[in-house]
């Protein structure tokens, strides 16, 4: 029944989708550049300037005798932010801005399924349409490259190819609403550490093969309307005024005819910002008018000072023209067009695409003499240990903060999934932080506790003795140090003691599940000892539900880990090599090589592998076979892979294809993603996959001669479900 439910939900958010993306017909727009021009030759200098910075904290002005609407924006991507004050962080206490709160991307690019991420872009930009916001901030696609980034939760893990992939069905279901997905951060912004600061050291062959790629198919591929500016600099110049690039790169390069935002307070200059490819200003000042002066936001960057350099001459007007021309494209594409549809917000068909994205992104780490699903009978006493059980996760965090209509906690989940059929109980365990406030919002839930660790440990252990199953709910929080913005993690290691409870509970009770909530990878030295691990993510509104859902076998997982997670933290490159934080500079020495890369390169074992993800059921994978032995350069070659479900229950498997080039003239990975299917399967049920590579998908970026390259001779692609798993390997040549 559960699974008919998603399916017709699955079913109507498509047909919606066709629906909704009917709604702009071929040539919509085609009047659109000659509505820009006869526009602009009707405004005043005055008026070009006030499009390009905000006048609120979130909104830019219009023309009003024009009739030119203003810009208002939003944060996500996970969901949209309540109201705040016009010149202030804290809440507007409007009554009817509470969202619904949708899994973080990290959760989102776990699925391995482009239909998700097709659905929540579609979902999101329909709340973003009712509030009447036309741009939406997000979504992050900057590449986890250590996993200390407080912000990584927010991003779509290590892989460029997974990131490309993923990123481009969200946006094209958000501007299917006629709003803007602004995609960010662009780029580099790899740490949180002195990230207003830091200038990155990266080649231009790491920058285009491993942290351009989700960017440049957000605008190749997807289309979006907006890009972010980076806090960061890259070349020793702010990311949101950096001529390289957003002028050479992002425009000359990509043809990117949409606008680019700085991110809150990421302009450092104005005639930087006037010529090195920004459009719209925001945050500069972000205490509003308490400067002293009348308007705070006419002495931004891009306001007052940009405007007497216009008027002087030492600035050509053609450089505000293209800034208006941008913007008015996007005001045009959103705010003025006709076609768009009316959005819906905080419904109950939300919070179910929601709930399906989470239980398809949970990932079943491990699952030693089939712990999981547990199998409850009248009478079966089940523990629930830890601060997480019980702690919203949808207040906090930085600018995902969130004023969610509801949010299922795990307890609350996995209590109404046993209903009266089994007793539940709750220890808690260990105690982090008990309250979360962010810009005037403040978690409801109380969870002060002045017991001692030891007290609350001895509490645990004493009850797990008693009880049938243990389910501990630990792992990060959307505090600062932990899964946050602003500031990044102090260890790999769990906070709060939570590894010595996990110990003592294993010991009582063997029985055990660890689920383990974050959006980063954690050390988890009991690994040995548990029977089963799930990683759980931040899921957002429904995530009790989903979470119960999946640990009493509801559904069958079929998430797969967007990055490694490392036994130590030298098991990363950029730490290995003492590549991060930096000060001043930060030198991304260990190059191309990061995740999976750097692991293969030097046989690490990691913890557990990139692509990794458990079922209730068994796959079996037959011999890989390839259509050709020998490609041409201006061919494609495609391969097929038998897969089947050997076991008893219905379920999905990510076939995972990785290409190595056995000789190449530069050093490059032994192994890199370059495809990926996802399959459902009935028990017994087989099926051929076939997925195709193409030269580009062979290529590595010659940055001397500044093109990418794609030479002759072997490569190797290897077929499994995991970067570490490979079934299958078929040899084959480029000519």
């Amino acid at each position: 029944m559960r699974k008919m439910l998603m399916l017709v939900i699955s079913f109507l958010a498509v047909n919606a989708m066709a629906q909704s993306l009917h709604r702009f017909p071929d040539g919509w727009d085609k009047d659109m550049e000659s509505k820009i021009e006869r526009v602009l030759e009707q405004l005043t200098l005055q008026e070009k300037v006030a499009l390009c910075h905000a006048q609120s904290k979130f909104s830019s002005a219009g023309v009003p005798r024009l009739g030119i609407p203003e810009n208002w924006m939003t944060d996500g991507p996970h969901g949209i932010r309540p109201e705040v004050l016009w010149d202030e962080w804290d809440q507007a206490s409007w009554t009817n801005d509470s969202c619904i709160a949708f899994p973080a991307l990290t959760c989102l690019a776990a699925t391995w399924n482009e239909h998700m991420s097709q659905i929540y872009g579609k979902a999101i930009g329909e709340e973003a349409r009712y509030r009447n916001k036309n741009v939406l901030l997000g979504p992050g696609v900057n590449i986890y490259r250590t996993p200390l980034n407080g912000r990584n939760f927010e991003y779509m893990g290590e892989d460029p190819f997974l990131a490309s992939r993923m990123v481009v069905p969200y946006i094209k279901g958000v501007q299917s609403n006629g709003v803007a997905a602004c995609v960010k951060h662009f780029a580099l912004n790899n740490q949180e550490i002195n990230r207003h600061g830091v200038n990155v050291i990266v080649d231009d062959r790491t920058l285009y093969e491993i942290y351009l790629p989700a960017f440049k198919a957000s605008v190749q591929e997807g289309g979006a309307w907006a890009i972010m500016g980076a806090y960061n600099k890259y070349r020793n110049q702010y990311c949101c005024h950096n001529d390289y690039l957003l002028n050479d790169i992002l425009r000359k390069e990509w043809g990117f005819d949409g606008v680019v935002v700085s991110d809150w307070g990421g302009v450092m200059d104005t005639r930087e910002a006037a010529l090195y490819g920004l459009d719209m200003e925001f945050g500069t000042w972000t205490d509003g008018l308490t400067e002293g002066l009348s308007n705070a936001y006419d002495s931004y960057y891009l306001a007052q000072p940009f405007l007497k350099m216009l008027q002087s001459g030492e600035l050509s007007e053609d450089v505000v023209n293209e800034k208006a021309r941008n913007i008015l494209r996007l005001i045009y594409r959103t705010n003025l067009n006709p076609h768009r549809p009316l959005g819906s917000f905080g419904t109950e068909e939300h919070a179910l695409v929601g709930r399906q994205i989470a239980e398809e992104g949970i990932v079943l780490l491990k699952n030693d003499k089939k712990t999981l699903p547990f199998n409850i009978s009248i009478g079966t006493h089940i523990l629930v240990v830890g601060e997480n059980a019980i702690k919203p996760m949808t207040v906090g965090g930085g600018s995902s903060s969130l004023k969610a209509k509801y949010e299922v906690s795990p307890l609350d989940g996995i209590k109404a999934r046993v209903g009266d059929n089994a007793k539940v109980t709750f220890a808690r365990g260990y105690v982090g932080d008990v309250l979360t406030v962010q810009d005037g919002l403040r978690s409801s839930t109380d969870l002060s506790d002045n017991r001692s660790k030891e007290e609350l440990i001895s509490e645990a252990v004493s009850a797990a003795k008693d009880a049938d199953v243990v389910i501990f709910v630990g792992g990060l929080n959307k505090s600062s140090g932990q899964d946050s913005e602003s500031n990044d993690r102090a260890s790999l290691g769990l906070p709060y003691g939570q590894d010595d409870l996990i110990e003592a509970l294993v010991k009582a009770n063997s029985n055990l599940l660890v689920v383990n909530i974050s959006g980063n990878a954690v050390s988890m030295p009991w690994v040995k000892s548990v029977p089963a691990i799930l990683q759980g993510w931040f899921l957002g509104t429904e995530a009790g539900n989903a979470l119960a859902s999946v640990i009493f076998g509801d559904t069958n997982p079929s998430g797969k880990l967007p990055f490694s997670f490392y036994a130590q933290l030298d098991d990363n490159g950029a730490h290995a090599l003492n590549a991060y934080p930096g000060g001043d500079d930060v030198e991304y020495k260990e190059g191309l090589f990061v995740g999976y890369r750097w692991l293969d390169k030097h046989n690490i074992k990691p913890l557990f592998s990139f692509g990794h993800g458990l079922s209730y059921t068994s796959f079996s994978f037959g011999k890989a076979i390839a259509d050709k032995k020998t490609m041409q350069i201006d061919d494609t070659i495609e391969f097929k892979v038998s897969v089947k479900n050997t076991g008893s229950v219905a379920g999905a498997e990510v076939i995972q294809l990785y290409v190595e080039d056995v000789k190449s003239s530069l050093p490059r990975p032994i192994k890199e993603l370059k495809s990926f299917r996802k399959v459902w399967l009935e028990p017994g049920e087989e099926q051929v996959v076939s997925m195709t590579l193409s030269k580009e998908d062979l290529s590595f970026f010659d940055d001397i001669k500044h093109e990418w390259v794609a030479e002759p001779g072997d490569f190797i692609a290897h077929i499994g479900n995991s970067s570490t798993n490979i079934k299958s390997k078929v040899r084959f040549v480029l000519e």
